[in-house]
């Protein structure tokens, strides 16, 4: 359930880095960590707007964060050391469906990030393909030991399998292939977001052949929902969940 409560303040409880990736641990509180897929507005100190990002990881008494610091604003995130504190809104938007028969986990890159939490609300250990850039990108796929795991230029959709109900995140491109290979699947996406809720309409992009806010509609969709019409508004790479 969306959350339309005001940010709340939560202590940072640790900081690692895995590859060039910062996973961002903060002391839960009295937030719910929501459904795999759904998203958190997490304030970037000395900036202006807050940036979203998926839940990697929820231990007993934690949220964790997979952080790829690409500008100013999750670089500033990356840097907070235990004991800081940053404001935290969500959970927002909607998840992933967990009513799936034979679950596949796909991720590219930094779109690993809601897989693992994806994983554990599943239940079991279901199949993972990860696909990344390069070695060091590679090294975040220790969050997923059992994961089959290729680097570019082997793309996720060269090995995928048959007769999968595929749950999919990463960046734009892979997530096209993978509809046309599985127009059953379901995709997260990324778009720029100011507040998580609707009220910028910072993300608006073209939906079921409409205008539509991603932070309402989704960041999961159906795979049919976007298939060759999904399109983001020319930004900065420190706007897109940076």
């Amino acid at each position: 359930m969306q959350s339309l409560a005001s940010p709340t303040r939560h202590r940072v409880a640790g900081s690692e880095r895995i590859g060039p990736y910062t996973l961002l641990r903060l002391e839960r509180g009295g937030l719910e960590p929501g459904v795999a897929g759904q998203f958190f507005m997490l304030e970037a100190p000395g900036r202006p707007l807050p940036r979203p990002f998926s839940l990697c990881l929820a231990p007993p008494g934690e949220l964790a964060f997979l952080i790829d610091p690409i500008g100013p604003g999750t670089e500033a995130i990356c840097e907070l050391e235990v004991g800081d504190e940053i404001r935290v809104l969500g959970p927002l938007g909607h998840g992933y469906r967990l009513d799936v028969e034979r679950p596949l986990l796909v991720g590219g890159g930094i779109g690993i990030a809601p897989l693992p939490y994806l994983a554990e609300q599943l239940g079991g250990s279901p199949p993972v393909v990860l696909g990344f850039r390069s070695e060091e990108h590679a090294e975040a796929a220790a969050l997923f030991p059992s994961a089959e795991v290729v680097i570019d230029p082997v793309l996720v959709t060269d090995v995928l399998p048959e007769g999968y109900d595929v749950l999919a995140c990463g960046p734009e491109p892979m997530l096209h292939a993978v509809a046309d290979l599985c127009p059953d699947a379901q995709l997260a996406w990324e778009a720029p977001m100011a507040c998580g809720y609707g009220a910028c309409y910072g993300c608006v992009v073209e939906i079921d052949g409409a205008l539509k806010r991603l932070c309402l509609e989704g960041p999961v969709l159906d795979a049919q929902r976007v298939n060759g019409r999904y399109r983001v508004p020319a930004v900065s790479e420190e706007a897109v969940s940076a």
